[in-house]
């Protein structure tokens, strides 16, 4: 697995183009990832309503829930499904809309210098072990693309107090486990 220095996207998996994008600050450096979670509906896995709320093209008469959420823009880099499947909806060079309002260390709007990985699921069920293998892969081939990143942290992390992803259910071990050299969770 590799990222394309000519369309900063991964070159083996499917890409859907959010709009849910725009582009990063000028001279901006990538130095963090940003680990999230979720399933739409909430605590359901499979099929395809987490693609279309990335691009806009989520039914909000289709559950209640979509009612709630039928008016929010927001998108990932990339989605890792329960089965190991990724989805890229946003090149790296951009910025994805996945943080919202949130501090790293002295820095705010993560945004501008992260990227966002989207697993399915939830802070209470237990991630997939291929989840954790192909998040390590993809942490790689970040850092083989992007060497200025050096930190990975959980959407909690950065917005405490207003997210609690990726949850007590996330195996932060079994992720060190598959960290990149010069890369930490910190």
């Amino acid at each position: 697995m590799n990222i394309d220095p000519a369309t900063n996207r991964l070159d083996s998996v499917p890409y859907r183009r959010s709009p849910n994008c725009d582009e990063r600050p000028p001279y901006t450096t990538i130095e963090l990832v940003v680990v999230h979670a979720m399933s739409l509906p909430p605590g359901e896995f499979g099929g395809t309503a987490i693609e279309r709320f990335f691009t806009n093209q989520l039914d909000p008469d289709e559950h209640p829930y979509f009612q709630e959420i039928r008016d929010m823009r927001v998108s990932a880099h990339l989605v890792i499904y329960r089965d190991g499947s990724i989805q890229q909806f946003v090149p790296f060079d951009r910025r994805a809309w996945h943080a919202g309002e949130s501090r790293y260390g002295d820095r705010a709007r993560c945004n501008d210098f992260s990227i966002g990985i989207e697993l399915e699921g939830t802070d209470t069920f237990p991630y997939t072990s291929v989840q954790y293998e192909r998040l390590g892969q993809v942490l790689e081939a970040i850092k083989r693309a992007y060497p200025s990143v050096h930190a990975v942290r959980g959407h909690a992390d950065i917005a405490p107090g207003r997210k609690t992803d990726p949850g007590p259910a996330f195996d932060w071990g079994q992720l060190a486990s598959r960290l990149p050299e010069g890369m930490a969770l910190a």
